[in-house]
Order: structure tokens, then sequence, then C-alpha cells
């Protein structure tokens, strides 16, 4: 790394005093999580090329904490070319250290809340650099008194309308939009979840149609850069000007601003049409043949909650230790770490063939029917009632002790996953040929009516699609998913009905190659009446 400079290193030893005196819980809530070095001198480096050659700059960090950026700011270009520096820091905690840290410079630190501040009438007065590494506060720590006063802000600033799932980033980035001069370039170092979640749909049209979005850098999740945060993080880089027609986009990933370890080039129309903006660079173009998707054959939905896994999910040996009623009882699977294969034989009864096996507890009597009939299951019920049943979920069910209906599917896939774990694979398709429910560590997949009857009537088939669904891309499943710091993948029941199994001739290949006749006739079917759709709604449209 550079040689630090005397404000940085100064810098850092405010950093570490000031961040030593709040509590892990402290900082999460109010997302404070400091650019790391490194990080920053490569963001100022970067973003100051893409302003003209020698162009005087008047520089703004939105939420400037003690000055990563702007220390940043002062070792990468001379200070003759820095014409001014502002900064907004909310937390005096952090503010008023860092405002004497300055004092000898040009800053111009506000110990003031950004989002209430009226940025300058002029344009001379504006910024054309912003960089910024805002709060990663949750929507769950802002009131809803807060939240209006921000989405109001919004739709005064840009005419857009955040959702009230939106974090505190989203608006710092739409309400700094008149705080800046026209040509003037932004640098925003994010979570990277804006680019698939419903809630940043919004973000994305501002940065699709009143900005020119010049890059999105995503980094590696298995480097995770803020390890306190979880977040994985992405530097989106815009300039302050109506994109032109045909204008792409750069996207990059891992490694570092200067070297990723993979670009792609997309074109903004393509941006406006694609959910999921984390598939790229790694896909930089859906396959043109229609594609059959698992939602096409399967309804999808997570596994059980139970609320209270200790006192819900007991061991055969726990059951009989308290002699309680098998009856109440069904068989439910382990965690998907504690199954060393993915698929799942039963014995005569049902149950998994698994050690040590699991059973869920699961009545619907009352609590005064179960004291007449059970009277030992009564006790056990008394004996968790006063921690258990006022828990959220329970109380929500009738009689607290009851279950969501889950029934058993041959199909299960894992909810979340790792990129780096041992398989290469985040996520496993388990075959399950006993009758045990899962808990919502898993996804459950219920075969449609019409995958239903082929099953029936040719059982061996559910071996053959097994073998398909595991034969599907790892990187296709990834981009339909989200991701999380450290490499965690995560699938809900929506996303994974839209991952793509294959066009019909791609899934006809894999079909003949598990030597399954019945397989490949079904998914002609499948895949004829799919196109057959598909082509409807083209003339529809047309």
């Amino acid at each position: 790394m550079r040689e630090l400079t005397s404000y940085e290193t100064s810098r850092l030893a405010v950093q570490e005093a000031r961040d030593s005196e709040k509590t892990q819980d402290e900082r999460n809530r109010l997302g404070q999580f400091a650019t790391p070095t490194a990080l920053a001198l490569d963001i100022l480096a970067y973003s100051t090329e893409l302003l003209q050659a020698n162009e005087k700059i008047r520089f703004l960090d939105p939420a400037i904490g003690t000055g990563s950026f702007y220390s940043a700011l002062l070792a990468t270009v001379p200070l003759e070319r820095i014409s001014e520096a502002t900064g907004f820091e909310i937390d005096d905690h952090y503010g008023h250290p860092a405002k004497t840290l300055w004092a000898d410079t040009l800053l111009r630190l506000n110990l003031a809340d950004f989002t209430k501040a009226k940025a300058p009438p002029k344009e001379g007065e504006r910024c054309n650099l912003l960089v910024c590494n805002p709060p990663y506060v949750r929507h769950h720590h802002l009131s809803a008194t807060e939240k209006l006063r921000l989405q109001d802000a919004v739709v005064r600033t840009i005419s857009v309308r955040l959702s009230g799932l939106a974090g505190l980033y989203c608006y710092f980035m739409c309400l700094s939009h008149d705080w800046m001069t026209q040509g003037g370039v932004a640098a925003w170092l994010i979570p990277s979840e804006f680019m698939d979640v419903n809630y940043g749909r919004a973000l994305k049209r501002y940065l699709l149609d009143q900005v020119t979005l010049l890059r999105v850098h995503r980094s590696d999740p298995n480097d995770l850069q803020f390890r306190e945060a979880l977040v994985s993080s992405a530097i989106v880089w815009f300039r302050k000007a109506s994109p032109q027609a045909g204008h792409v986009v750069e996207f990059s990933f891992g490694g570092t601003i200067r070297t990723p370890n993979k670009v792609s080039l997309i074109e903004v129309d393509v941006l406006r049409t694609e959910n999921k903006w984390t598939r790229f660079p790694m896909l930089s173009s859906r396959s043109e043949a229609p594609q059959v998707k698992l939602g096409d054959l399967f309804a999808i939905k997570r596994g059980l909650a139970t609320g209270a896994n200790q006192f819900f999910v007991l061991t055969r040996d726990k059951i009989e230790e308290l002699k309680l009623p098998r009856e109440v009882f069904r068989p439910i699977l382990p965690s998907p770490r504690y199954l060393a294969e993915d698929e799942v034989r039963a014995d005569e009864h049902g149950n998994p063939i698994l050690s040590p096996q699991l059973f869920l507890l699961d009545c619907s009597l009352s609590e005064p029917e179960v004291k007449l009939r059970y009277p030992s299951l009564w006790r056990y019920l008394q004996s968790g009632k006063p921690e258990i049943a006022n828990r959220y979920l329970c109380r929500a069910r009738e009689p607290w002790y009851s279950q969501e209906k889950r029934p058993p599917s041959q199909f299960l896939c894992t909810y979340m996953g790792r990129s780096d774990c041992k398989a290469g694979r985040p996520f496993r398709f388990i075959l399950n040929h006993s009758k045990a429910t899962v808990a919502n560590v898993y996804l459950v997949l219920y075969p449609k009516p019409a995958l239903v009857s082929e099953l029936t009537q040719n059982p061996e088939l559910a071996r053959g699609l097994w073998k398909v669904l595991n034969n599907i891309n790892p990187t296709t499943m990834v981009g339909e998913g989200r991701v999380y710091g450290g490499g965690l993948h995560k699938l809900e029941p929506s996303e994974l009905a839209n991952v793509p199994i294959g066009d019909a001739e791609n899934l006809l290949r894999k079909v003949t190659d598990i030597r399954s006749p019945q397989m490949a006739l079904f998914i002609r079917d499948i895949s004829a009446r799919y196109i057959s759709t598909t082509k409807k709604k083209s003339r529809g449209r047309g």
C-alpha cells in the first residue's frame, strides 16, 4: 500500500479511538463502517480521472465521518487543484474530532444532517466531485415519521418515491442530486443489494434516466471489505448528465478497481429490463432461446418456521425419555449442513434414515384436550409455555404449539450457501424419499399437476429430474439470488422459481444423457407449451 500521509496516520488513530468507544450494536444500528485506506485511495484516484484534466475540484462528502475520502483526495491530487471541500457529519462523536483534525485545511465540515441541509442555489457553488460511503442504516431503524420526511424530500428533488424498505443510503444518493453541478461526477460506496431487491428499482430508474451511469464495480463477497457490516459492497460512478442513446455501462467484479477479475459493457436498454444487476458481468446476456424455468414445473415455498426449534424439534431418544405420544410428532430433516449426501433414503415408515432422527411436535388439540388425552405432553407444553407461547410466530398460531402445513416433497433446495464451499455449489438439490417435512433453511419444490401425473406414472422420472436440477449451472442460480458479505448467497422462493433450467434443445440433450425417454417426452411437452405461451405474449405486445 502507498505510504500513509501524516494526516491519514492521525485520522486512523482518531477512527480507532472513536470506534472503540462505541459498541458493535450501536455502530450497526447507525450504519457506521469506515472506508479502508487503500480502498479510499483507489476510489479517489479513479474518480478524479473522470473529471477534465486539471479541472478545479469542488469536493463534497455528505457522510464524511473522520474524513477517509478527504484524506485520500489530499493524497491523490495537488493541493492547488482543490478549490473547495465540504463535508457533513451528523454524529458529533466522530464529527468533533474530525473538525479538529482538519481545522488547518480548506475542508468546511458541517456537524449537521445532510438530508436536512439545503443545496447551494447557484451552479458554480455546487460540487463537481462527490464521493461518499453513506451510512448503512436499514429501513427498520428509521421511524415512520423519518421515512415519510425522507420520501417527500426525494420526491421534491428528483420526482421519484422510494420504497419504505429502502435503506438510508438510497435517500443520500437521491438527495445529493441538487448538490452536484451539471457534468459533475459522483462515486458511491454502497451495499450491492440495491441491484437485486424490489426497493432498489426506484434507485435504478434514477441511475438510468436522470444521470449517466458510468460504472458499477462489485467487490468479490468472499473478500469482505467491511467485515463488521456483513454486506457485499459495490462502487457506483455516475455523471450528472442525461444519458445518451446507445449508452453502455461498465460492470466489473472482483480484484481491484484498476484490475478487476471480470469486466463487461452492458447496454442501458438491457439494464432497463433486467431485475438483477448482480448477474453482470458474470452473465453479459441471457439466452435468446425460450427458457423453461423451475417455476414452470414446481410451486416453490419456504420450509416452515417453528419459532423455537429447540423446543419443538426433538430426537427419538428425547421423545421416549419424556414418554411423549409419537402420534403428535412427524419427521423433519436436520439442517443441510448435517446431510452428508444429497439423497435422503427412508425406512418402511417413511422416516429418514439419518442419525439422529428428528421429529417435529405438531398438535392441533386444545390444551384441555391435551391434558385429558396426553398428560405427559401437557406437562411438556407447560414447561415451555412461559418462554415460548408469546413469541411472535407462536402467539399467531392457534394453538401456539401447532405448526405450518408443509407436506413432504421429493424435491428440496437449500435456502442459503457459500460460494467457497467444498462442492463449489452454494445451493444443493436434495432428493427426499422420506415423509419428512423441512424447516425454513430449505426451499420446498412441489411438482405442479402435470408433473405430478408424469411422476405418478413413471416414478423413476424423479431421479432423472433430480439430475437435471443438479446440472443447472451454479452461476445461473447465483445470478437469480442475492449475495451478502463473506460470500453468503440466498434464494427466496420467487427467485428460485425464476431460475432457468435451459432451453428445449439443451434440456433434451441432458435428458438423453440420463437415458430417460419418459423425461424427454415430458420436457418436450413442457417446452412446446412454454414456447407457445411466449409467442402468444409476444404477439400480444406487438
